[in-house]
């Protein structure tokens, strides 16, 4: 097989704040946006990559969820546990810098990790861990 990441998806609980953060602060290119208010669906991507997209999505919202897992998935993504994203620089310390200043959730600065990597990590606003490797 030759498989490739073609689009991942992640929550959105405010499209506009979601917006600020992937192509705003991030630099993603929009590259598809339907539906209105909330319920919106919005294909991101870097724009050196037009193979790869992040679909941010109105979440629970596919019609077999039943009441009692909207409840799940919604608590899970108010506590941060739902989602995770990771995304690689050559720069962290830059690229920390800039979040930090953006007024980005940090949860983690620039650390050398035990198992190799040094990372950081910041939340969107809908919660997703997002954390940031530094390609060495």
């Amino acid at each position: 097989m030759n498989l490739t990441i073609h689009s991942s998806f992640l929550p959105h609980l405010n499209p506009e704040a979601s917006l600020a953060f992937y192509r705003d602060l991030l630099g993603f290119e929009v590259r598809l946006d339907v539906g209105q208010g909330t319920m919106r669906w919005i294909t991101v991507g870097p724009v050196d990559q037009p193979d790869t997209a992040i679909v941010l999505a109105p979440p629970a919202v596919d019609p077999g969820i039943t009441e009692e897992e909207r409840r799940v998935v919604t608590e899970m993504i108010a506590k941060g546990t739902y989602t995770m994203l990771s995304l690689a620089t050559p720069d962290l310390d830059a690229t920390f810098e800039t979040l930090q200043a953006a007024g980005a959730e940090i949860v983690q600065e620039p650390i050398e990790q035990p198992y190799g990597l040094r990372d950081c990590a910041v939340r969107d606003p809908a919660g997703t861990l997002v954390r940031i490797n530094e390609k060495r």
